[in-house]
């Protein structure tokens, strides 16, 4: 009997003082449910939202229907109306008018909707081989050889000399063509096979296969790049030319799927990191009349640095705020200061199939919640926002007094690579900053896995960060 009681003493010892990592599933018997209900809406946001154009457009037609009107700085606003501003149609800030002065602080969600993919060229077009293929960029940080021998389709604009802007998707649609960048067959790969992980595709070798067929006059130059100029001119009404005027972006031409006998995960280009995105748009959209001012920002150019007016090492969320700062009178200082972000960005969840590059401790788990991330960074913590206590605890006792499952996560090994987000353009403002997110399996892949449970907890934590008092 004594050991018996033993046994319970230090059983609740080991509750009280030791951290036990836990599921999502076993939070409540609705959880399930409830998450992958959510999750549904998530998807069609996915699919209809492949470039940081097409989001900054689903975004703004989806705030239009909740009522939200562009901001104008002229006007009063009141607790609970809800406002946009939209940059340059790849960027935008959604934001409900909290009840306490600008003065005492907003409170920021910030996520990036731009993803890694194939730009274009300026000068794209080319023939070899009687094939026509277009010429590519990659965007952000990819490993190149997953990006050959997939379908493809081709999304973004193109400004006529005229000044008309063209829309360009196509892919996407079943009846649609697609595109692809090949590859060499096994039997004559002897030499390639010799090339590092890292140069398996190399970047001048992503190049896309758009036609073969060519044109009907034998006297023609290059008669199958004619051939595909004129298909395209057809459809889309530009020339050549109209390529260096152009933002086209090669992407894959994949729904969004449920992976699993269990349906629990998703698989998707770009969850990175409008995996973020969507659940902090939700929660944006679900405030009434919050005590603070929600600053909920969807932005573009992260994958490549931020840089840009459209990025947020630029100026205009920061032109915003003291927009809002100046409507009320408020002292723009004061608000940074008095103000708190959530960085609303992925990390990279544990991979059981790659599991030496993971510290075992430290590492997010799919379906172990939210993640809260301290510090990004590579090589000794080095470019990074790095999180103060005190900002640590007052996200975290948010998350603990709602009782959303959250978990600590980091990049890997100390020494096994790193990265970055947004968060240290936010905190060089003097605003407080920490990065809050939803763990990811194959990051940058042309196919992301998430948790459906993991998508709906963050969704939570950012609804709870937005309605706080404190």
């Amino acid at each position: 009997m004594k050991k018996e009681t033993e046994q319970t003493a230090t059983q609740k010892l080991e509750e009280q003082l030791l951290f036990t990592r836990k599921h999502a599933a076993d939070l409540t018997p609705s959880i399930q449910k409830e998450a992958f209900d959510f999750c549904e809406d998530y998807k069609k946001f996915l699919d209809v939202a492949k470039t940081e154009r097409e989001a900054t457009a689903e975004i703004v037609r989806l705030a239009k229907q909740q009522g939200y009107e562009p901001f104008d700085e002229s006007k009063k606003y009141n607790a609970g109306d809800k406002i946009y501003f939209l940059n340059r149609d790849k960027s935008v800030i959604c934001s409900t008018i909290g009840t306490k002065p600008l003065s005492e602080g907003t409170r920021l969600m910030i996520a990036h909707i731009d993803s890694p993919r194939l730009d274009l060229k300026p000068n794209p077009l080319y023939e070899d081989g009687e094939i026509s293929l277009f010429k590519t960029h990659y965007y952000g940080g990819i490993r190149k050889y997953q990006w050959g021998v997939m379908p493809l389709a081709l999304h973004g604009v193109v400004m006529k000399a005229n000044g008309e802007k063209v829309e360009i998707c196509i892919g996407e649609d079943e009846s649609d063509p697609v595109f692809c960048v090949s590859d060499l067959l096994p039997h004559l790969s002897k030499e390639q096979n010799k090339r590092p992980l890292s140069e398996g595709l190399k970047g001048e070798e992503l190049n896309i296969i758009i036609g073969s067929l060519p044109f009907e006059d034998e006297d023609a130059k290059q008669r199958v790049k004619l051939k595909t100029m004129q298909l395209i001119n057809e459809k889309y009404g530009i020339t050549e030319r109209d390529f260096t005027r152009a933002e086209i972006e090669a992407v894959p031409a994949q729904k969004a799927r449920d992976i699993g006998f269990d349906r629990s995960l998703i698989g998707a280009y770009g969850h990175d990191d409008r995996v973020c995105a969507y659940p902090a748009l939700m929660a944006e959209f679900a405030l009434k009349t919050p005590a603070f001012t929600s600053v909920t920002v969807l932005t573009d150019k992260e994958e490549t640095g931020s840089e840009g007016v459209t990025g947020l090492q630029g100026d205009y969320v920061f032109h915003y705020l003291q927009r809002l700062a100046n409507m009320q009178n408020a002292n723009y200082l004061d608000m940074l200061v008095n103000s708190k972000c959530v960085s609303a960005d992925v990390d990279a969840a544990f991979d059981p199939t790659f599991p030496d590059v993971y510290d075992p401790l430290n590492c997010s788990r799919l379906n172990s919640g939210v993640i809260v991330t301290k510090y990004t960074g590579s090589g000794g913590k080095y470019s990074t926002n790095d999180a103060t206590a005190e900002m640590m605890g007052y996200v975290t006792g948010i998350l603990d007094k709602n009782d959303i499952l959250w978990q600590t996560g980091e990049l890997g090994k100390v020494d096994a690579g790193g990265g970055g987000t947004i968060a240290k353009y936010v905190s060089n403002r003097n605003v407080d900053t920490v990065d809050v997110g939803v763990p990811v399996i194959s990051m940058h892949a042309p196919f992301e896995i998430v948790s459906k449970l993991d998508v709906y907890m963050t969704y939570k934590a950012f609804s709870a960060f937005a309605n706080t008092d404190k």
